[in-house]
């Protein structure tokens, strides 16, 4: 199932931010195991560990820094560009072309935003790809960050000062609930963007935040197809 926006709570938004990875491309695309696949064989070089040892490690740095790379820094100084480049050099025509989600993000009225964990470069190839890139204002990635990946509080505040988002005002789209509970308590209306028909094909168990559900507002498997009944909602109350 999907649940359906409410109208109402998205009368008022004027910007509109969006999530990368798995959130505008869907979760099915997989372009995310190539940089997992990445990242396993930098620590695996980096620590000389053979690669099985490597994935639990770079897991683990995932699950106590919010990404592999704040991890990475914290325990083993790394250059954080000569991680990015390596880890998002990988091919981007897996993902498909999607002139649908195109036209309902080109409709919503006000901003609209990419915030996402990973670089500039990273989020401007996909959203090109998806032919999608020029309807955004602008990306905030994790160099804008100052490297402090989501879910810290202290990125969304930077997120919010840069661009004078007012929480009240704006809407979330993330497939990691935990990604959630900073906006929510900055006022945003979040939407959490799940697998097709709620079936994960590429997750891994420290993925879902079973803890986070009242930190979600919406949750749909289907962000086109949401995002156009909240520009019909608009388009039949003008």
């Amino acid at each position: 199932m999907t649940n359906r926006p409410d109208p109402a709570r998205f009368a008022g938004i004027t910007d509109w931010v969006f999530d990368l990875d798995n959130t505008l491309y869907p979760h099915h695309t997989n372009l995310f195991a190539q940089i997992d696949v990445k990242m396993t064989a930098y620590v695996s070089e980096l620590l000389q560990l053979p690669r099985e040892e490597a994935r639990v490690v770079q897991k683990q740095l995932y699950k106590d820094y919010g990404t592999t790379l704040n991890g990475l820094m914290h325990r083993h100084g790394i250059d954080p560009d000569d991680f990015l480049q390596k880890v998002h050099d990988i091919d981007y025509s897996w993902v498909a072309a999607d002139p649908a989600l195109g036209d309902e993000i080109k409709a919503l009225p006000g901003r609209k935003f990419i915030f996402t964990n990973g670089d500039r470069g990273h989020a401007e190839r996909t959203a090109r790809q998806l032919g999608i890139l020029d309807h955004f204002d602008d990306i905030f990635d994790i160099v804008a960050a100052g490297l402090v990946p989501k879910p810290a509080r202290e990125t969304y505040d930077k997120f919010a000062s840069l661009h004078r988002v007012a929480g009240p005002n704006a809407a979330m789209f993330e497939d990691l609930a935990r990604n959630l509970a900073a906006p929510k308590a900055l006022g945003m209306t979040t939407v959490l963007i799940v697998p097709r028909n709620f079936e994960p094909t590429f997750s891994e168990i420290w993925e879902s935040d079973p803890d986070e559900a009242d930190d979600v507002d919406f949750v749909t498997d289907d962000l086109a197809g949401f995002l156009r009944q909240i520009n019909g909602a608009r388009a039949a109350a003008a």
